[in-house]
């Protein structure tokens, strides 16, 4: 008698559990950046934030450090990241099938939307009397990692000025949290870096040696810029960093918040209504996001909308 009644409470148990209603499971969502010290990584890692707190019950977002655009393009293309940061040069040829996409176009890639210009710069040791961009001829200079967009800034500046990496400097490839310390150890001369300001890349190498900081302005320079519509002529304010007074004019590409369009529309249209219904919230989570508006933020798209994201916009009436 005793076994039977275990036995009917141990089912009605069971029958509790399975009529039961199941807790929605949370959608992981994944979010490539780039170097942890580098603004692209606080991109994925504040909007990842922002989407955990406004939305966690339905999902759970991670935001990755990555090798760059480059890396965050190709594995979007592959399913293996939701969402990615990458410079709006890159996005242009990625879905066009230039540069390291040659003739293979990468026709899934989907702009959701722009955050903040990132200027090209050329950040030296004071010491190692690099005042021109000619003057790195001899030097050991960091053109950065392959697979990033820094590097492609590089090797274009390099190309515009008819520098050989292969024959005129010692070109490393370093990653920007690499370089900023090889820098202060003596180890390079000078790096070049994509990145918007103020970087802790950038002002971590400030506090400990004196810098200088390269104009990257040439005629060449300009009429590139001139002839690419994701490229833009920008100055970097003096006093930015410790020690550079003046300001330095160089140019800058967007970086971007891309995705693939095999991504679910729903999905889209949560983050970016959510990024917007709380875009106070992102500007105040790091200095690079402080300026961030709406209508620039649906500028410098160089690849198709997502539908999630082009839906949300024409809601608001910005389309």
């Amino acid at each position: 008698m005793f076994t039977k009644k275990i036995f009917i409470a141990l089912a009605v148990i069971t029958m509790m559990a399975v009529s039961a209603p199941q807790a929605k499971a949370k959608q992981d969502i994944l979010f490539g950046g780039a170097s942890i010290v580098g603004v692209y990584y606080q991109v994925a890692l504040q909007i990842s934030n922002i989407m955990n707190r406004h939305q966690g019950s339905d999902y759970n977002y991670i935001g990755r450090p990555t090798g760059g655009s480059v890396f965050n393009i190709n594995a979007l293309e592959r399913g293996a990241f939701d969402f990615g940061v990458a410079q709006s040069d890159r996005n242009w040829q990625a879905y066009n099938g230039a540069a390291e996409w040659d003739g293979k176009p990468i026709k899934s890639l989907r702009s959701v939307f722009s955050m903040h210009p990132e200027t090209v710069m050329l950040v030296a040791r004071q010491d190692s009397n690099i005042n021109k961009v000619e003057d790195i001829k001899g030097k050991r200079v960091n053109i950065g990692n392959p697979g990033s967009g820094q590097r492609g800034n590089a090797m274009d500046v390099l190309r515009i000025y008819g520098i050989d990496p292969g024959s005129d400097f010692r070109a490393e490839g370093l990653q920007h949290h690499e370089a900023a310390r090889a820098l202060v150890d003596r180890n390079i001369d000078a790096f070049f870096y994509t990145i918007g300001n103020p970087s802790a890349a950038i002002e971590e190498p400030a506090t400990s040696v004196d810098i200088n900081m390269v104009h990257i302005n040439s005629p060449g320079i300009k009429e590139m810029v001139a002839e690419r519509p994701y490229y833009i002529m920008t100055s970097i304010p003096g006093g930015t960093y410790r020690g550079i007074d003046e300001d330095i004019e160089t140019y800058a590409v967007t970086a971007t918040v891309v995705t693939n369009e095999n991504v679910p529309d729903q999905v889209v249209y949560d983050m970016v209504k959510t990024v917007f219904e709380n875009l106070d919230e992102l500007k105040g989570s790091h200095a690079a996001f402080r300026n961030l508006n709406v209508e620039e933020m649906l500028q410098g798209l160089s690849a198709p909308l997502h539908p999630g994201a082009e839906k949300y916009y024409k809601e608001q009436g910005w389309m």
